[in-house]
């Protein structure tokens, strides 16, 4: 089976404005994912010549490259999962600490941590009346122990 390079029209957005009938710009993708291949494999059993039928071994292989395909997807999911569940544990870690974080607006803030907020889907740490995304920490300490109350470490009388 023969396959030639499909090409598309550059458009841009003087073309768009006085040609409204111009086909649209579509992005493309950097990969092939599942449905893609699934496709293509279709393709090729429709395209292939009766009289010699794919070879068998050729079949297993891309079978196997479907498989693996499949199973790194699943992969990829059950990572993105733990690591948003990781990044829950790591923001109820920093409860009670100072934490000096980006703002956001190339400077810093700093403050103990009063709780953590999952409105978001992530978890954003509670600094006094605002919200920091976990990532932007770029310091931690431990708790200042409070008026009265020895410091860890230190020798009670």
């Amino acid at each position: 089976m023969q396959v030639t390079p499909v090409t598309s029209p550059t458009i841009t957005a003087a073309t768009a404005a006085t040609n409204p009938t111009a086909p649209t710009a579509t992005p493309t993708k950097s990969s092939l994912g599942q449905a893609d291949f699934l496709k293509l494999l279709s393709q090729q059993f429709q395209q292939q010549d009766p009289m010699k039928p794919m070879d068998d071994t050729a079949f297993i292989a891309q079978m196997a490259q479907f498989t693996a395909l499949d199973q790194s997807t699943s992969l990829l999911a059950q990572v993105t999962a733990m690591n948003a569940k990781q990044d829950a544990v790591t923001a109820n870690s920093y409860i009670g600490r100072n934490v000096t974080v980006n703002d956001g607006n190339g400077g810093t803030a700093v403050g103990p941590v009063t709780g953590v907020d999952m409105s978001s889907g992530a978890p954003c740490l509670v600094i006094g009346a605002s919200t920091y995304a976990v990532s932007s920490v770029v310091r931690v300490e431990p708790a200042t122990p409070a008026a009265g109350t020895p410091a860890a470490g230190a020798p009670t009388p």
